[in-house]
């Protein structure tokens, strides 16, 4: 329902927003709406989607590589305090993230990152929910039998894991990487309180900015729901391209 109403209302000019119901279809200005996105403020707003695909892709990746490979240590190596620790990594998963999101700020100021791309990177690097899923899926997908053979014909750890557990668990990283991809696309808190400059926001971030202004300008009421559509295209698709991938990672982690 929500989504049929953005798709509604970004077809819509300023008039037909106000002056018709939710639900109504007016004049069809989409292409205008568009293109008053994207030139708005010397084209900002495509500066915003490309630093969501930074902040998502990048942190995403990194943080699904350090997940599996935290996931798979604990699935395979003996050691001592094992699952201690890793019972400290599934409290982890009860903290709000915006509970620390204050603490990480300190933290950045101290360090003299606040307002830079890795103010907003770094905290997403960390994922305990995902170390979880990456156990339960290394698990399921990589048989020890093999890891030992690989050891007996000489391969170093690094290298059994780079080459052999890796690619089996290909599909529970990339449904790591999607949740992750979502959660940091539509990491909304977390920017607002690390990021001050404008051209540094994420688009959910911009979008809000355009809103904010809503009472001095009605017209960027046109501009925020727009945008809003655009920012979602992203998440569609990711999901639809990668749907083979993560289908089958989700099947494996409820059968385990």
């Amino acid at each position: 329902m929500p989504l049929t109403w953005l798709l509604i209302a970004a077809t819509k000019n300023s008039g037909d927003l106000f002056g018709t119901s939710g639900f109504a279809f007016g004049d069809f200005n989409l292409v205008d709406n568009l293109h008053a996105v994207v030139t708005y403020n010397g084209g900002i707003f495509l500066r915003w989607m490309l630093n969501s695909l930074i902040y998502s892709v990048i942190g995403s990746l990194l943080s699904s590589l350090i997940s599996v490979a935290a996931g798979y240590c604990f699935d395979k190596y003996e050691f001592r305090g094992k699952e201690k620790l890793f019972g400290l990594v599934l409290v982890g998963t009860l903290v709000p993230a915006v509970v620390i999101t204050l603490p990480q700020y300190l933290l950045a100021s101290d360090v003299g990152i606040v307002n830079t791309y890795w103010a907003v990177l770094i905290p997403s690097l960390v994922n305990p929910f995902g170390v979880y899923l990456a156990r339960v899926f290394s698990e399921g997908y990589v048989p020890g039998e093999v890891l030992e053979a690989a050891r007996v014909d000489g391969a170093s750890e690094l290298k059994t894991f780079r080459s052999i557990a890796l690619p089996m668990l290909t599909p529970g990283f990339i449904t790591l990487f999607l949740f992750s991809f979502t959660s940091s696309w539509n990491n909304f808190f977390g920017p607002l309180i690390m990021l001050n400059d404008e051209h540094l926001y994420p688009a959910g971030l911009g979008i809000y900015s355009w809103n904010q202004m809503v009472l001095q300008n009605p017209e960027m009421y046109r501009l925020a729901i727009t945008g809003a559509l655009v920012a979602i295209i992203p998440l569609i698709l990711a999901f639809v391209g990668l749907q083979r991938f993560w289908r089958s990672g989700l099947t494996a982690g409820a059968v385990k």
